[in-house]
């Protein structure tokens, strides 16, 4: 069995910490030997009663280690 692609999400904070860690899994890229085929992130807000009472960062990487075909 050989594993060919993972997603995976994250939740943080800031919008910097978002760009930080984009920055981090780009250069884990190239150390690992994986494509990185996919990052990004987009602002979640909880509301209740039309007042936010909570937010966030969702990052999603999509990792790509091999594709169907490769030995």
């Amino acid at each position: 069995m050989t594993k060919l692609k993972i997603t995976e999400e994250y939740r943080v904070d800031t919008e910097l910490e978002a760009k930080e860690a984009m920055e981090e899994f780009r250069q884990q890229a190239v150390r690992e030997g994986w494509i990185l085929n996919a990052c990004g992130y987009t602002h979640k807000e909880k509301k209740a009663k039309g007042e936010i009472v909570d937010e966030g960062y969702l990052l999603k990487v999509v990792k790509i280690y091999g594709g169907f075909w490769e030995a």
